[in-house]
């Protein structure tokens, strides 16, 4: 609940009257990161992540697929503690997004997360403030277009711990007051936060499932097994299915006994699995199973950009129109809304026209490799590979595909300036093509997980809406948390 508060007028506006204006600079010191050594890098994962302003997620956290490892020794008081409050003071867009951000720092999890230069570590020097209330000050559009509008430089823009200490806001007097703020922002990060982990989990259950059963033909292999061990076409139906299922003889039979319905459906899918190898140019693949191209079962479209200078393109345009950069910016692999929008008479600009829903989206430069699918019709600009999946291949095993396929669709690009894969060249890779019955039970199963990855997506969008509308509001003491006054 929410009330109002009696307020008072101050050089700054008015504030609630038992709040105070303050700066950063009277509660924290703001520590420079280590200047770690770029020759030590590396693309193997280990304990040591090494963040860095690319990491900073617009939305609050971090940016997984971007983090850098070291194998550098360092001084251990640059490791980073849980729920340590870490800015930026450099943003190499030149909108500065994401310069003097906040960030927390995350439960370890068998990492270290490593201090490194261009980061200022909040130290707190004073008890006067709760460190949650000060990173949300630390979150709001006010205090970040105080931040760029200091900054120096054009392209890259930096600024300084100084800079970032002199910024002025209201602050509650009562620390119970600051906490409760806190609380209520921290509450709807911490339900996307979850969110955004149940949707990881599905997303690691379709890779798995694909890995199993196109990658590593595990079903198929385990027929061979058990036709090599002597066994029926039953007992062979039984090795595919614990192949699948990763079920125990005894969880096999309790399914059986408690759920019919899905033991029969897990037998069907076994079923459909042949009991041999053939050889491919691809090496060994299930019998009957064909070796083709992408180009071939999908259809590969780029897109375009229409002129910026044109208003018509543009002004109060309704039609989403992606750039890879809304990509960048996805927790979940699942492309919701875009940052920009054209018009009609914009959208006439681009060969490829409207995509529908289930497309595709691969980025192919600068970087190669952001995936999605588009859960809205969309238009794509020439950042992009769109897959429309409109022959023998489903949406949810091609993107499944192209992530398997990534480091080769990386060996394939080319460019001097940054990476870029050419249609041409992503067209001619080659691809195993399973039975159409496989595929369609494949689909039946993940494309449930992409819906409720895209349900719990928008849940989030709408959370994160109802906080950005709240920050502002709980941070000017327009309204406080009930009990407060």
């Amino acid at each position: 609940m929410m009330q109002e508060n009696t307020s008072k007028q101050t050089e700054t506006g008015i504030i609630p009257e038992e709040w105070d204006l303050v700066k950063v600079g009277d509660f924290v010191e703001i520590k420079h990161g280590y200047a770690f050594k770029g020759i030590f890098f590396t693309l193997e994962k280990n304990e040591n992540v090494v963040l860095s302003p690319g990491n900073f997620h617009i939305g609050g956290g971090f940016k997984g697929d971007k983090f850098k490892y070291t194998i550098e020794k360092y001084p251990e008081d640059y490791v980073l503690k849980e729920d340590s409050i870490i800015v930026t003071m450099t943003d190499l867009s030149k909108k500065g997004d994401t310069l003097g951000y906040a960030a927390k720092i995350p439960k370890s999890n068998n990492k270290k997360y490593l201090h490194n230069q261009r980061l200022g570590l909040l130290q707190f020097k004073s008890n006067k403030i709760y460190p949650d209330f000060l990173y949300w000050v630390l979150r709001t559009k006010k205090y970040n277009w105080f931040v760029v509008g200091s900054a120096s430089g054009s392209t890259v823009k930096h600024t300084s711990p100084s800079r970032i200490k002199q910024y002025q806001f209201a602050c509650p007097s009562d620390l119970s007051e600051q906490k409760a703020i806190a609380n209520i922002l921290s509450s709807l990060d911490d339900k996307i936060a979850l969110n955004h982990q149940i949707n990881q989990i599905l997303e690691s259950m379709a890779q798995a499932i694909f890995k199993s059963w196109f990658v590593d033909f595990e079903p198929v292999k385990a027929k061979i097994a058990a036709l090599g061990a002597g066994e029926d076409a039953e007992g062979v139906t039984c090795a595919a299915m614990h192949a699948i299922s990763g079920k125990t003889d005894d969880e096999l039979d309790q399914l059986q006994a408690g759920q019919p319905e899905n033991y029969a459906q897990l037998k069907t899918t076994a079923e459909l699995f042949p009991s041999a190898m053939q050889d491919s140019e691809l090496g060994e693949v299930p019998e009957g199973w064909e070796i083709s191209t992408i180009g071939e079962e999908v259809g590969v479209v780029g897109g375009g950009t229409p002129s910026t200078k044109n208003p018509k393109f543009w002004e109060d345009g309704e039609i989403h129109w992606t750039t890879p950069k809304d990509l960048s910016n996805l927790s979940d692999k699942v492309l919701l809304t875009t940052d920009r929008k054209i018009t009609d008479v914009g959208l006439k600009k681009i060969s490829s026209g409207l995509l529908p829903i289930n497309t595709v989206l691969m980025s192919s430069r600068a970087p190669v490799g952001y995936l999605a699918l588009a859960k809205v019709p969309v238009a794509v600009n020439q950042g992009y590979i769109a897959m429309l999946c409109d022959k023998s291949l489903s949406p949810e095993f091609v993107i499944q595909w192209c992530n398997y396929a990534m480091d080769e669709i990386k060996q394939r690009s080319s460019g001097t300036t940054f990476a870029e894969i050419s249609k041409k060249n992503f067209k001619v890779i080659q691809i195993v093509v399973p039975s159409e019955d496989i595929q369609q039970s494949y689909s039946e199963m993940v494309s449930g997980f992409y819906d409720k990855i895209a349900k719990t997506a928008m849940e989030c969008k709408s959370l994160a809406d109802i906080r950005d509308s709240l920050l502002p509001k709980l941070l000017s003491g327009e309204v406080i948390p009930q009990g407060c006054v």
